[in-house]
């Protein structure tokens, strides 16, 4: 199995690959846990929606779908859900959408590249901070 690391730039011509696109997408689900965590409400149906969006993503880079057959792929991971299809549906979708976002998007494609800088992702100097 190859391994996904994010990369340093994209160029508009370079195919989405799933497996890729979902090793990075990954990384930036670190920044709405961060903001997940600072919530004063329950957020206990945030964190069981990205369990599930995180194993989805998981499961991506391990079989390495081809993009012509992704959505087909996707699909598949519902239907294997059996009763719970609704969540794991939901979380397919949204799947989905970055990744056909990710495909017309030079922009979206380089901030995934980069790691997916955002404001909210939490670094040790902020857990610091919080702790004191």
């Amino acid at each position: 199995m190859m391994s996904f690391m994010p990369r340093s730039y994209v160029t508009p011509d370079e195919p989405v690959r799933p497996a890729h696109f979902a090793a990075e997408l990954l990384g930036a689900l670190e920044a709405s846990e961060g903001r997940r965590k600072r919530r004063v409400r329950d957020t206990t149906p945030d964190a069981i929606g990205m369990r599930i969006k995180r194993e989805l993503l998981e499961q991506i880079v391990r079989d390495e779908p081809e993009a012509a057959r992704f959505e087909e792929w996707l699909t598949e991971r519902c239907f294997e859900a059996g009763l719970a299809d609704g969540p794991v549906r939901a979380m397919a979708l949204s799947i989905w959408d970055e990744w056909r976002l990710a495909a017309s998007s030079t922009e979206f494609r380089q901030w995934l590249a980069h790691g997916a800088p955002s404001d909210d992702r939490e670094s040790p100097d902020r857990e610091r901070r919080r702790l004191v």
